[in-house]
């Protein structure tokens, strides 16, 4: 049971207070279902709100702080304080004088409930609670809106459980600085009652709510580009893919951080990061925290304890790469709460089921090399096209992996022979190498090997990062077959992304003479990047992640990291049955 809410009205911030779990209702302490057998109130209030978001938010541990969330925090500030008070017991008859206390956790076991109130006052046994929130009161009959009253009623009913006379509350609204009574009435109570046994019941299910359909509710949602509810109803079939509203911000305007200069350390000082080098007379570099996307540190390179648990503590991942690019591991925070994405993850790959996805994946990257091939070759090659079509075409209904890998390995032979093509003007001095040798590595033969190969080494660690950021295993793949330390879901991922991202940013750092001949080392038979060169590439893949593109489904405009990331989310919403097929991201 909802009610409509203005797009502008505030969700509460979870707080260290109020736990998601309490200690007194975990899952070891619940039923057989998982279920605590004590409820947050403020989990109350979401069901009312959206059942989906209480479902991210309580079941799966999702949470994304937004501007609204912040300055929930900053209401709650003084209101969270714990402080020794002489409250009064419930079952104290002395009416005594009357008390406030602020910060009181209270539960119910035979409701299965459990509050953190923000203020109550209490004259003997008769206690009101007040309930902070950071919007304006709302202009509407019952002075404030259902999950609200839901909310404060809740409390109302704990505190009768413990011996006290609760008949109404109070909803103080800092927007407008007003305060709306709420008379618990029994059409209240019942409300509240059944929005308890509601969100048990929907704990228990295991299953993800759909979507709220075109609801204002999203827009201010900080967790609408978690939830994707235009996006999932567009392919469920729920309204036209092109009417999705883009309901996050295009770019992250945060920044990779990356530091490959050897000897260098990274430290904390404060609220920002202090990179140090060992030249001397150079003044240290600082970054704060906040502007920080993550982290990427190759070879010698000192990160203190303290700034590694700085960066653990702000979700910000550290990815360790080896001096000539080589993805050794990635650090980051505990693991994603979300262990249902995981679990469905695993167990779909168990199945042998997941060839749906990979065929769309490997469809995707041929149809992808075919459309750059064909904007950028000088005179493109019909047949050629006509050939990378019709492999595409095959990969759709591929009958199993092999005959998948092989399509795949026929698109790259020929998409490699072509490529070369696309290098000229003051690229075509590296053509000539990469023509005679092909796609090589291990080490790269020639030049523009030795660029794609330092790439995909980017694209996979940002994949391994959009894999994390979603709660899926990056080690376990739904196309590559897993191997000791091969990151096989960020492999996956990247696929139809490569000639997007990498085999364009190498084609126009070669042609718009941004790489020379002096960026390169050969050693033995092998050639590889100076650290100008790396440097050189590594600026000209973040223009490339962070460039707007329009998705060709949806209709809005992203950066290239960010599309990165809505493709992981909608593969976990495939693999938890919330979409129906996965669809590559494909430009035309």
């Amino acid at each position: 049971m909802t009610a409509e809410l203005s797009p502008d009205d505030a969700r509460q911030t979870p707080r260290a207070a109020d736990p998601l779990v309490p200690e007194e209702g975990g899952p070891a302490a619940g039923s057989r279902s998982g279920v605590p057998d004590l409820l947050p109130a403020r989990m109350v209030n979401e069901y009312v709100y959206c059942p989906r978001l209480a479902y991210l938010e309580w079941v799966q541990g999702e949470w994304e702080d937004s501007e609204d969330t912040i300055d929930g925090k900053t209401v709650h500030r003084r209101v969270d304080e714990e402080r020794e008070t002489d409250f009064p017991a419930g079952d104290d008859d002395d009416p005594g004088r009357p008390v406030a206390a602020r910060s009181i956790l209270l539960s119910d076991p035979d409701l299965g409930a459990i509050a953190r109130i923000d203020l109550v006052e209490a004259e003997g046994r008769v206690a009101t609670p007040i309930d902070y929130k950071r919007g304006r009161a709302p202009e509407v009959a019952a002075g404030a809106w259902d999950p609200e009253r839901v909310q404060v009623c809740l409390q109302g009913l704990i505190l009768r459980a413990n011996g006290y006379q609760a008949d109404r509350g109070v909803i103080w609204f800092a927007g407008s600085r007003q305060r709306v009574e709420v008379l618990f009435d029994d059409e209240l109570v019942a409300l509240t009652r059944a929005s308890v046994a509601g969100l048990r019941a929907l704990g228990a299910s295991g299953r993800l709510p759909p979507p709220l359909v075109d609801s204002p509710k999203c827009v201010g949602c900080s967790l609408a580009g978690i939830c994707l509810p235009d996006e999932v109803n567009a392919l469920r079939g729920v309204g036209a893919p092109e009417d999705a509203r883009r309901l996050v911000p295009a770019r992250d305007e945060r920044r990779s951080l990356y530091v490959q200069e050897q000897g260098t350390t990274i430290a904390k000082r404060g609220e920002r990061l202090v990179v140090t080098t060992r030249e001397q007379g150079v003044a240290p570099t600082e970054v704060r925290l906040l502007d920080v996307a993550h982290v990427a540190v190759f070879g010698a390179v000192q990160v203190t304890t303290q700034a590694l648990r700085a960066l653990a503590e702000q979700d910000v991942p550290v990815a360790f790469l080896s001096y000539g690019g080589w993805l050794w591991g990635v650090l980051h925070g505990t693991a994603h709460k979300n262990v249902e994405g995981r679990m469905a993850q695993h167990r779909l790959a168990d199945a042998g089921a997941t060839l749906p996805i990979a065929r769309q994946m490997v469809c995707g990257k041929l149809l992808n090399q075919r459309t750059f091939l064909r904007r950028n070759l000088p005179e493109p090659d019909k047949r050629l096209l006509g050939r990378l079509a019709l492999h595409a075409h095959r990969a759709r209904h591929a009958k199993d992996s092999a005959e998948l890998l092989g399509l795949e390995g026929l698109g790259a032979r020929e998409y490699f022979t072509a490529l070369p093509g696309l290098l000229r003007g003051s690229g075509a001095w590296a053509a000539a190498r990469f023509r005679e040798l092909g796609r090589n590595r291990r080490p790269p033969g020639d030049e523009v090997n030795a660029v794609l190969s330092f790439l995909y080494t980017l694209l996979v660690k940002d994949a391994y990062l959009a894999a994390v950021a979603v709660g899926l295993d990056p080690l376990r793949g739904v196309y590559h077959v897993p191997k000791y330390g091969r990151p096989a879901l960020a492999l996956d991922l990247a696929e139809e992304f490569r000639p997007l991202v990498a085999d364009s940013t190498c084609i126009t750092l070669f042609n718009q003479g941004e790489l020379g001949a002096s960026d390169f080392l050969r050693r033995a038979r092998g050639v590889q990047l100076t650290a100008a060169g790396r440097k050189t590439v590594i600026a000209g893949y973040e223009r490339r992640m962070t460039t707007l593109v329009t998705h060709p489904l949806f209709g809005y405009s992203l950066s290239y990291r960010r599309v990165l990331e809505l493709q992981a989310r909608l593969l976990r919403a495939v693999l938890l049955g919330d979409a129906p097929a996965y669809r590559a991201f494909t430009t035309r």
